[in-house]
């Protein structure tokens, strides 16, 4: 079975419809293949279950998310930390839908990192506009780069750097927003 991959349609700029109250949830393995995917995730992917279990997590990424936020938050998971950030997501006709994800890792009974859980909810349109101009910031900065590698340092940098200015953590930061 053919996998689908990231960026096989050009983002449309077109939102995504979903309710307040209702909860994305999806499970990985540690190297983020997909193992679980709500109907939530499903429909706003546009994803059917045969197609999300066994694809990379970032089969739903959007070309306007910093990698450097990726980074941050595989760095923070894999310590067994859990990490909150917003995201915006692509479907895979292009569309786009925004969540607040809150990931944890699960661990088997020696202890060690085994999966790990996402439930993402949307939004408010407030945090979004407060986000966004970070992040382009962000992307800006990788952007200047020839080499991905570069850029994806570069951004870390300037988050740490944005971070420090405002005398907060990332989480401080995050839920500021």
């Amino acid at each position: 079975m053919a996998k689908l991959r990231r960026y096989a349609v050009p983002p449309t700029n077109k939102e995504r419809p979903w309710a307040e109250d209702e909860l994305i949830v999806s499970k990985t393995d540690t190297k983020g293949i997909i193992t679980y995917a709500n109907p939530v995730f499903l429909r706003l992917a546009q994803m059917s279950e045969q197609d999300a279990i066994g694809t990379n997590h970032n089969v739903i990424r959007h070309p306007d998310m910093p990698r450097c936020v990726f980074k941050f938050l595989w760095d923070t998971i894999s310590t067994g930390k859990e990490v909150f950030a917003y995201v915006k997501n692509m479907a895979t006709s292009g569309d786009y839908y925004w969540v607040f994800a809150h990931v944890t890792a699960t661990y088997d009974d020696r202890g060690r990192i085994t999966s790990y859980h996402s439930n993402r909810r949307k939004p408010k349109a407030e945090q979004i506009a407060k986000i966004e101009p970070v992040y382009k910031l962000l992307l800006a900065e990788e952007a200047k780069y020839d080499s991905p590698k570069d850029g994806l340092e570069a951004s870390l940098a300037l988050l740490i750097a944005f971070l420090k200015d405002k005398g907060m953590s990332y989480d401080e930061f995050i839920f500021t927003v």
